[in-house]
């Protein structure tokens, strides 16, 4: 898996396809952003996690997972709130879901949230190990205010924990699974 890695990265035209789903289309120049110290661009991050969500609803009985597109997060924070971001769930159930990932551009870097609602808790995965409690509020926030709209009722919003996840240390091999998984188009 290693030397197919470095081959795939090593390919000099970066306007090659490489992988080809979701309605995306990933070039050897897109792949070329998960190079190690390299920024990832928004078309990888988009595309990977389209695998993970149909990864996991193609497997019976693993956790439902939903991921908004790298565009939510500014959309959500651009001062209207809920009401900015209303129509992106229009044709889904947010609480039908066990986990739900929203990429997060901070400026020069990206980390993830995750709303877990198992556990209920939503947390922020930032290779950079800073904290984002602000970001984990304005979730909770945003929850109520859909929960409201599809619920019909109040989300008990004090049942919830916010909290952050280092993750600095694996994000080089992170990096490599995440090139073999997408030019497979398969999580392993």
């Amino acid at each position: 898996m290693s030397s197919e890695v470095n081959d795939t990265l090593a390919l000099q035209d970066p306007n090659q396809v490489i992988s080809r789903a979701f309605k995306l289309c990933i070039t050897q120049g897109d792949l070329a952003t998960l190079k190690e110290g390299c920024w990832l661009n928004d078309k990888v991050i988009n595309f990977y996690l389209s695998l993970l969500m149909k990864r996991n609803s193609d497997q019976l009985g693993s956790l439902k997972v939903f991921s908004f597109s790298t565009f939510f997060y500014s959309k959500l924070q651009s001062g209207e709130g809920h009401a900015a971001v209303k129509n992106w769930t229009k044709t889904q159930d947010l609480f039908l879901f066990d986990l739900v990932f929203v990429p997060l551009h901070l400026g020069m870097h990206w980390a993830l949230a995750v709303i877990d609602f198992k556990s209920q808790t939503i947390q922020c995965y930032d290779s950079m190990g800073q904290r984002h409690d602000d970001i984990c509020h304005m979730f909770l926030k945003y929850l109520t205010e859909e929960h409201k709209v599809k619920k019909g009722c109040i989300l008990e919003a004090s049942r919830w924990t916010i909290g952050r996840m280092r993750t600095y240390c694996d994000i080089p091999l992170f990096r490599k699974v995440m090139v073999w998984e997408i030019v497979h188009e398969k999580i392993l």
